[in-house]
């Protein structure tokens, strides 16, 4: 498989490009992002576009894959709804209309989160931002789209978050992370996982669009 890969330098991703670079059935991995990931591997290249809302300079770059996994995001704490869904909405869907029209047969994965608001209509403003990012994909001309709602996502392999606020949260609950995890499968998926997950769902698809922790963890788990 190809695959592109947008927002690897974060928590996500960095599992995201992990997984893909371990798998034997992936023979090429670009990432698109404006900071370099730091990592060295015969499979990965990199590209940095001035400007993630139009990537028509690097089009080229950006054809003949049969997988994107966008996990670009950021958080809302502090935000306006207007101001959030331009990072959100806007610029997701900048990304995915250029590459439904470069690459017919793509299937495109978007790391949503648990308590996503299909409705748009609900009073928690992020979940009304990705709810309305999620419904707008899914009616792009991709050969699939998947919607990916994780609940709490533990870090591996030394993968820290990029927030601070998510990084001291991590580290204070470090020591209870093992019995969440045991206490709420259905609730709690490692970056591991998640990668496993995608990479899953581009070779052979998912029953259904929307798919949350419960769901994602049968990919991994066999059941």
């Amino acid at each position: 498989m190809k695959i592109l890969i947008f927002g690897a330098t974060g928590m996500v991703g960095q599992g995201v490009l992990r997984e893909c670079l371990d798998a034997a059935d992936v023979e090429r991995v670009t990432v698109v992002g404006r900071s370099a990931t730091g990592v060295q591997n015969p499979k990965l290249s990199e590209v940095h576009p001035a400007d993630l809302f139009d990537l028509t300079g690097v089009e080229e770059t950006l054809s003949g894959y049969d997988a994107s996994f966008f996990c670009l995001g950021v958080s809302s704490a502090g935000m306006t709804e207007a101001a959030y869904a331009r990072l959100t909405y806007d610029l997701t869907l900048a990304v995915a209309e250029q590459l439904a029209r470069l690459n017919a047969k793509m299937t495109f994965v978007y790391v949503s989160g648990a308590g996503t608001d299909s409705s748009e209509q609900g009073r928690t403003m992020w979940a009304r931002v990705k709810g309305r990012t999620e419904n707008a994909l899914l009616r792009l001309p991709f050969c699939a789209a998947y919607m990916f709602r994780p609940g709490l996502i533990v870090p591996m392999h030394g993968i820290r978050s990029k927030t601070r606020a998510y990084r001291v949260m991590y580290s204070i609950m470090s020591p209870v992370l093992p019995l969440l995890r045991w206490a709420f499968p259905t609730q709690v998926i490692t970056t591991e996982e998640l990668g496993q997950a995608m990479l899953a769902v581009a070779r052979q698809g998912a029953p259904k669009a929307i798919l949350e922790t419960a769901d994602l963890r049968k990919f991994v788990d066999g059941r």
